[in-house]
């Protein structure tokens, strides 16, 4: 495997790792709640960030926009739109059919349809030229979805049992706060509403990145260019939410009164941008097969970084037995699975 494909899977593995880690200063706040620290940190993870880089770093940036075709920016934004209102029903979910439930079907949709949608209907630039579905390669990479799902299944597992030993019955409980029928629908939609963060780069980026390069633009910050344009839809949904969210309950002035939780708030946000940009760089290193097999990398990493997470600040502690025995064997199906994108990866490089 060449050595940009190596990169690429580091570029990406690294992506997953740090998104699925990112909440660690939500656990630090002691007054925000999700209106307070969702305003701030998607305010300025999902537009502030994007475009004071792309402003800083891409000249002519607005003449380059203007030269791409309209519907590629459209295209672009209904992606994330759909990321950013997933983002939304998985908050919805987590109180109507518990946290485990709802992160097992939401991470094995989220794998299956942003892995297999890029083989069915190509992508743009060089994701264009990525294997079909039924080909050699199409095959293997569906045998990866395959165990990443088997790997969310046990990971769901030893999430219920861990919460049944930490809160006694506390899944139940969750359940009884909203209709289950719903939930479940809900994070049905969700689920397949999450490949928006992929489908947002992946088919709008090549025609986004040849006109700011054409102005002068270097290449890691061309691809943030594309994002800068790309998450207005994202942040349309986060933004607002929690803004309406503020408004209602009249909480506007806890922003003001809590500077720790503000500045916790800033790192979440940069924390939940970083991913992007490292995302959109990983997947073009890729190469082919980068809008899928690098989403399903990174969407095995989110789901192991978010277990580091667990193990790290304690929420582990205290779960002994099949609970235990369960999450070590989802991690070790989960980097099985990312291993099988990789060799589905350098199968497309070779063909």
């Amino acid at each position: 495997m060449e050595n940009s494909l190596w990169i690429g899977i580091v570029v990406v593995t690294a992506s997953g790792l740090v998104m699925g880690t990112s909440a660690w200063p939500l656990k630090l706040m002691r007054h925000f709640r999700y209106e307070h620290f969702g305003f701030v940190s998607m305010l300025f993870s999902l537009i502030v960030l994007p475009w004071a880089i792309t402003l800083a770093t891409c000249p002519d940036v607005f003449d380059a926009y203007r030269s791409v075709p309209p519907v590629i920016l459209w295209k672009a934004n209904v992606f994330s739109f759909c990321w950013g209102a997933a983002q939304v029903l998985a908050m919805l979910c987590f109180l109507r059919i518990g946290v485990s439930l709802t992160y097992g079907i939401l991470c094995s949709l989220g794998a299956a349809v942003g892995v297999t949608v890029p083989l069915l209907f190509k992508a743009s630039g060089a994701f264009a030229n990525a294997p079909d579905l039924f080909s050699r390669t199409g095959l293997v990479v569906m045998v990866g979805v395959a165990v990443m799902i088997v790997g969310v299944y046990f990971a769901s597992l030893a999430g219920f049992g861990r919460e049944r030993a930490q809160k006694g019955g506390g899944e139940a409980q969750q359940n009884a706060k909203g209709g289950f029928a719903v939930g479940l629908m809900m994070v049905i939609a969700a689920g397949i509403l999450s490949t928006g963060w992929g489908f947002a780069f992946s088919y709008a980026q090549a025609p986004i990145i040849e006109a700011v390069k054409a102005k002068g633009a270097p290449d890691f910050y061309a691809g943030i260019s594309v994002w800068a344009v790309a998450l207005l839809g994202a942040g349309l949904v986060n933004v607002a939410y929690p803004a309406w969210l503020m408004t209602k309950n009249r909480s506007w002035g806890v922003l003001a009164k809590h500077p720790g939780d503000l500045a916790l708030s800033l790192v979440y946000g940069l924390l939940f941008f970083i991913p992007s940009a490292l995302l959109g760089k990983g997947m073009l290193l890729l190469g082919a097969l980068g809008a899928s097999v690098g989403w399903g990398l990174v969407q095995g990493t989110v789901i192991l970084g978010g277990q580091m997470l667990g193990f790290v600040s304690g929420e582990w502690r205290g779960v002994h037995g099949r609970p235990r025995m369960q999450i070590y064997l989802a991690i070790v199906i989960l980097i099985a699975a990312m291993a099988i994108f990789a060799f589905a990866n350098s199968l497309g490089q070779s063909r």
